[in-house]
């Protein structure tokens, strides 16, 4: 016979090192047979999650299992032990002790370690017959722990790995004449067995007699507790699914694993019932799939919760039939369940196979995942189901990348199978008709009815409005009743001051609750006028088309005191922005609003989500939260009805969500990849051939990409870390990945080109091997999931990374910079693009060179001083040198850049100018470009600087444009300097009931930006 061993784990191990741990070890021998666990290092809860087998000839032997410590330099320490009767496994109904808890014994009374400890086995006879093996218990499968530590097909479809048996290097065999007489021993023991069947309270021979009879209670004991643990799970498989959902406070969905997708499929089926279909106990679909797959003695057994109720675990085992490499072999499962809260169910199955060749070595491990689908057009729920997979080594082995391959292929043929067989149970949903349905989805949206009385009351029903409100008619009663009081004082007809400290009191008062109720009527007021300013806007062009539709909010943070706020949202993509409106008074806000951005050539990489909290368009936003949706890593068909999850302190304290629906199509259809390449031709110089689908299949599967996703090019070169690293670096629209696999050590990554800071040169050097490298800078906490492959994280927390050792540098170069450039726009290729565009609309200019804009904008003056300057000397500020600029930063202004002035006629000179606001300026920070004008004035004795701008990332900067005119004069020759007198004027471009609130707001962030630019230009211009 041959008893199975599986030890598992220990703890609560006393320390026997002077660092206050140990390096335990679990060391096994029955007769003369020896095995030897692996060294934890380090520990005392250890779990070594290994399996040995000894062949039983004697069933008066004893296992003798020991927990030692490591110690290299002197003898191993010894922590405690347990002995196991053979008997006592082979006098249970199904020959195994189950797995169980055992408590390890001291050496001896006077040992120093009184509580050794505790370690967790698996015993169990396996027998020759597989009737005898289980007889539809599912108890007999709990040997089948182990087993799901490997890799093969799993029921019916798992994997086809390669793999060994176990542990032949630990183990110590017999000698030759100790075999020959084995089936005489046995036969001897078996009859003894019979003879003493009926008396197991009597020891049989004189070898039983020795063994330790306290210890011996102490394993009947836990054995009793293990049947009574088993015979008492009756629960059906829906009673633990609703009492795991019970159990289930919000974890979150696990990963796909990294080894890859096996499965990726929507079904026409509730997740709740694909999932009980796939494992529920009554369920035919493993038996079916393992009459597919020619699989047999196929045994399931029961679900379980152990380790007090927090784990809900099964196990499988089956043999897998023979293919044309490897002969029928044995595979074990154990499937757990990490997630199932109603709508997504996540279970992991971890398989072994430790009959095939090097199978002690790895594990592989697999996570079935359901969640729920998009919403179907027919009103049917609709499930998600992704399978992936990964390979869990627990020993280092040279026969890795084969074992991988090997693994890889099998699964691939067995999970063909299993969607087959799964697509002919429940009906497959084809994603390509559900996004036909796209016009079906948005049409179907209405946005919430709200009236303004019923707000009005729900807004106003406040302790500020109220308490005012009684307040008001208290006066208004009391200066009925009273009698006017005498004229005292400084008080005379008209004017009637407070006569006391209380009087004064209560007018503070009555003013400031005034003032606060002015101030909610306002704005209330205000966000009810407010509208979408991109809702409904109709994209325009050809190509990627981006199409949000934004439903509604969940649980949104509160900013003020009424417990509500004022949400709006701002997506942005690929540097164009959509605002929805503003909703009044809500935490969980209804929108039903449509956005779509204009056709982008190619597609589009990340969708920034930010919502705001409105009070005012240049007051600072409070962010309520934010969310990337990055359309690299999520599927689209998940986008099409989506939750997001907001992040931020105050989405975070509240568990804030959006609720989004995402469509992107493609208009051009294969002609988007060709028209790509043609325009990266021209600024590559060097033709780019179309790669075949076949290549740019792998190369979406080696990173994880979507289906949309082409290779462009690809470069062999080094990757320069502590050692270089050589692999291949792949270069698309979006993306520039490395991959490198050396002796089956992988190594990749891969971030967005919109994540780069910066691209250097540096020089050839003798360690680069006479080949110049580029040096890639991240923007500060970028390419996070990357970080592996970077040289260097600087003190800002930008990674670093550097290539070199290209074939043909010069090619690689010049196509990185042109994918760069074209997903990453300077500051001065902005400026040149808002002065094109002001050539053809708003900024073009006269003959007079005065803006023809100008004379349609009132103008009024808001600031006038003078400097005891020339006006020329003070016209150096406009002049587009050093001191331009050193004035222009410490007025607050980042990133300044501008173009050169150029002559528009003799006397008119045009720039152009970029900028953004520090925070300690304008408490809303945003983006500026604007066109200046300078003129002399007719008399000649000064100059007229013009100015038209305009604001991008501000709420409501869409809706008007800032006109300034700058008069610089020369004062009379007594007086000695200039005078300088600034106006301004509000072009509205849009129509809104704002205007009198967005005038305040410019007016005062003019003025305040007025007052410190010339107070930071006398500094600089006149002398001290």
């Amino acid at each position: 016979m041959k008893l199975v061993v599986r030890v598992i784990e220990a703890k609560n191990l006393p320390p026997t090192d002077l660092n206050g741990l140990s390096d335990p070890y679990v060391r096994l021998q029955l007769g003369k047979q020896r095995h030897k666990t692996k060294v934890i290092k380090k520990c005392l809860n250890p779990r070594w999650d290994e399996e040995f087998s000894f062949r039983v000839d004697d069933l008066n032997e004893e296992l003798v299992i020991s927990v030692m410590d490591e110690d290299k330099f002197f003898n191993d320490d010894f922590v405690g032990q347990l002995k196991v009767p053979m008997s006592l496994v082979f006098e249970e109904e199904i020959k195994s002790l189950g797995t169980a808890w055992y408590t390890l014994q001291p050496k001896s009374k006077k040992s120093k370690n009184k509580e050794p400890g505790e370690v967790r086995l698996s015993i169990y006879f396996q027998q020759k017959s597989a009737a005898a093996d289980t007889n539809g218990n599912g108890d007999q499968l709990l040997h089948a722990r182990k087993s799901a530590d490997g890799a093969t097909e799993s029921p019916p479809s798992r994997s086809s790995a390669t793999s060994s048996s176990s542990s032949p290097a630990r183990e110590e065999t017999s000698s030759s004449k100790e075999e020959k007489s084995g089936t005489q021993k046995t036969l001897t023991g078996r009859i003894a067995q019979i003879f003493n069947k009926g008396s197991s309270d009597m020891p049989s021979t004189p070898t039983r007699r020795s063994i330790d009879s306290e210890q011996f209670e102490i394993i009947k004991e836990e054995v009793s507790e293990i049947k009574a643990e088993d015979t008492s799970s009756n629960e059906t498989f829906e009673e633990a699914m609703s009492k795991i959902q019970t159990a289930d406070q919000g974890s979150e969905v696990p990963s796909n694993f990294s080894g890859g997708l096996l499965v990726d499929q929507h079904y026409m089926s509730a997740p709740k019932d694909l999932n009980t279909l796939l494992f529920s106990s009554d369920s035919t679909f493993l038996k079916s799939l393992a009459e597919v797959q020619g699989s047999t003695e196929l045994q399931v057994g029961p679900w379980k919760f152990e380790n007090g109720g927090d784990c809900f675990k099964r196990l499988v085992s089956y043999t897998k039939a023979p293919s044309k490499l490897i002969k029928a072999v044995k595979a074990f499962e154990e499937h757990t369940y990490l997630k199932a809260d109603g709508k997504n169910f996540a279970v992991m199955a971890i398989v072994s196979t430790p009959e095939v060749m090097y199978g002690s070595t790895f594990k592989v491990e697999l996570l079935y995942l359901i969640t729920p689908g998009p919403e179907l057009p027919s009103g049917e729920q609709c499930s998600h189901l992704v399978i992936s997979w990964r390979m869990n080594f627990l020993q280092s082995t040279m026969m890795k990348g084969m074992i991988e391959n090997g693994a890889r292929q099998g699964m691939k043929e067995s999970f063909d199978q299993y969607a087959t067989l799964l697509s002919q149970m429940v009906k497959p949903v084809d994603m390509k008709d559900l996004s036909s349905s796209k016009e079906q989805a948005l049409a179907s949206l209405q946005a919430e009815p709200q009236s303004d009385w019923k707000l009005a009351v729900q807004y106003f029903a406040n302790f500020i409005v109220l308490s005012t409100v009684l307040m008001g008619l208290y006066v208004v009663v009391h200066i009925w009743l009273s009698a006017p009081s005498t004229i005292q004082g400084l008080e005379f007809v008209g004017l009637d001051l407070p006569d006391s400290v209380g009087e004064l009191v209560v007018c503070a008062v009555l003013v400031l609750q005034c003032e606060r109720v002015l101030s909610l009527i306002s704005r209330f007021i205000q966000a009810r006028a407010q509208k979408g300013s991109d809702h409904g806007i109709k994209a325009q062009g050809d190509g990627w088309l981006l199409t949000v539709a934004l439903i509604e909010g969940s649980n949104l943070a509160s900013v003020d005191s009424s417990a509500f706020s004022d949400p709006y949202v701002v997506f942005t993509c690929n540097g164009k922005t959509r605002t929805s409106s503003i909703k009044f008074q809500k935490s969980n806000p209804l929108w039903n609003e449509i956005f779509e951005f204009d056709a982008m050539d190619d597609p589009p990489s990340v969708l920034d989500v930010e919502v705001y909290d409105f009070d005012g368009p240049f007051d600072e936003a409070v962010s309520l939260g934010h969310a990337e949706i990055n359309f690299l890593k999520a599927n689209i068909s998940d986008l099409a009805d989506i939750w997001i999850p907001l992040e931020g302190k105050l989405a975070l304290a509240c568990q804030s969500k959006l609720h989004l629906r995402i469509f992107l199509d493609n208009t051009r259809g294969a002609n988007v990849a060709k028209d790509y390449l043609s325009k990266m031709e021209k600024e590559v110089g060097k033709k780019i051939n179309l790669r075949s689908p076949q290549t740019n299949s792998a190369f979406q599967k080696l990173f994880g990409l979507p289906p949309e996703e082409f290779l462009i090019n690809d470069f062999t070169c080094h990757l320069k870390r502590k050692m270089p690293l050589q692999g291949r670096l792949f270069l698309s629209a979006r993306i520039i990945g490395f991959h490198a696999n050396l002796f089956g050590n992988k190594t990749k990554f891969f971030f967005l080109w919109e994540d780069i800071e910066d691209i250097q040169v540096i020089p050839a050097t003798f360690s680069s091997m006479g080949s110049p490298s580029v040096l890639m800078t991240l923007r500060p906490g970028r390419g996070r999931d990357a970080r592996h492959g970077a040289k260097t994280l600087d003190e800002q927390g930008r990674l670093k990374f550097h290539f070199q050792s290209f074939v043909s540098f010069n090619v690689a170069h010049r196509t990185i910079m042109a994918l760069w450039k074209a997903k990453s726009l300077s500051p001065e290729q902005k400026v040149q693009l808002v002065e094109e565009e002001s050539e053809t609309k708003t900024l073009a200019s006269e003959e007079s060179g005065t803006f023809l804009g100008m004379h349609d904008v009132s103008m009024s003056e808001i600031h006038s001083c003078t400097f005891p300057i020339p006006a020329s000397y003070f016209m150096e500020i406009f002049s587009g040198g050093e001191l331009d600029r050193r004035v222009m930063e410490k007025s607050g202004s980042q990133n300044y850049s501008y173009t050169p002035w150029v002559s528009e006629n003799s006397e008119v000179f045009e720039r152009a100018i970029y900028y953004k606001f520090e925070k300690r300026v304008s408490r809303y920070k945003g983006e500026v470009t604007s066109t200046q004008q300078k003129s002399p004035l007719p008399d000649g004795k000064g100059w007229l600087v013009e100015e038209v701008m305009n604001f991008h990332g501000i709420q409501l900067g869409d809706y008007f444009s800032v006109h300034l005119r700058y008069q610089v004069e020369d004062l009379p020759p007594k007086a000695k300097g200039c005078k300088v007198v600034v106006a301004y004027g509000v072009e509205w471009l849009k129509s809104t009931k704002h205007q009198k609130r967005i005038a305040k707001n410019i007016v005062q962030n003019l003025q305040e930006r007025l007052n410190l630019m010339f107070t930071v230009a006398e500094r600089e211009l006149v002398p001290k």
